[in-house]
């Protein structure tokens, strides 16, 4: 298994090679509103991770053994998607945060209405890209039905809606891993089944692989949920302690911190199963559910 130094390297490998992906195709736009595409542009170049941009490369150099310019579009697609909820998360009606990424949230930097619109904007343009941009149309139709089904309202946009009734709410472990099932872990499992797809997997891998994203997913939110207990805001990026403050029903909230830690712990014991049958090949995978769950950010 590579150290965690070497696929550290190669993340941030990853995110600098989405980053030049993501400013070729803003540049691209020729006939959106020069506002837009500014407050689209403020908000992807405020530094991220791209992990599940980058969980698409990993997929697809997994089965294919390098990637493609359908993974690519596809990385970027998936990242825009990604960027769109968050604008739309920050507005005053949903987390009302000031920021994101360590800079003033895209309602803060330019007002509701522009983010809305360029949330709107960032939410739209990915598809068009896929239905452009991707080689094969039959392919092309398999990853918009897979970020399209993990996006909308039987995904992530369904967790918000049952995230924000929760609130201030006594809840229940089953309501949830409803929550995070959606609003989260399924972007994961949508990008390791995109990444699946353009890499030419079979059934039998596409489903192993969507199996560790949605696992790798959930893990990834109950870690931060504890983070937003236990991390400053500087070290966030965002605002810390604002789920305590708006009654989220979290994993914390609900069983404590440190059966918190134990879940998220047998979670990613979880995903790291599901990738058996790649053995060795998949050592990339297994680094990155390791570094997602003891992540400090």
């Amino acid at each position: 298994m590579p150290t965690v130094k070497d696929f550290k390297s190669r993340l941030e490998q990853k995110t600098l090679h989405v980053n030049r992906v993501i400013a070729q195709l803003l540049d691209s736009i020729d006939d959106m509103h020069p506002r837009i595409t500014e407050a689209m542009r403020y908000t992807l170049e405020a530094p991220g991770k791209r992990i599940r941009a980058a969980m698409i490369l990993f997929c697809c150099e997994l089965i294919a053994g390098k990637t493609n310019k359908d993974a690519e579009i596809a990385a970027a697609a998936i990242e825009m998607v990604h960027t769109y909820s968050l604008i739309h998360d920050d507005l005053p009606a949903m987390d009302d945060d000031d920021f994101r990424r360590g800079r003033p949230s895209c309602h803060k930097q330019f007002d509701e209405a522009t983010a809305i619109l360029a949330g709107d904007a960032l939410l739209t343009f990915p598809f068009e890209l896929l239905a452009k941009k991707v080689s094969d149309p039959a392919t092309a139709i398999r990853l918009i039905v897979s970020l399209a089904s993990a996006a909308g309202g039987a995904g992530m946009v369904g967790g918000q809606m049952a995230d924000f009734l929760a609130e201030n709410e006594k809840g229940s472990l089953k309501l949830l891993k409803y929550i995070h099932t959606n609003k989260t872990s399924k972007m994961f499992e949508a990008a390791c089944t995109m990444g699946a797809i353009v890499g030419g997997a079979t059934k039998s891998q596409l489903k192993h692989l969507a199996d560790y994203g949605l696992k790798i997913g959930l893990g990834f939110q109950i870690a931060d949920d504890i983070l937003d207990v236990t991390a400053a805001t500087e070290h966030l990026g965002k605002t810390a302690g604002k789920d305590a403050a708006q009654g989220k029903l979290t994993y914390p909230a609900l069983v404590g911190l440190e059966k918190s830690k134990k879940l998220a712990e047998k979670i990613t014991a979880e995903a790291i199963a599901a990738l058996k049958i790649f053995g060795k090949n998949a050592d990339t995978l297994r680094q990155l559910a390791h570094v997602m769950l003891e992540r400090t950010k």
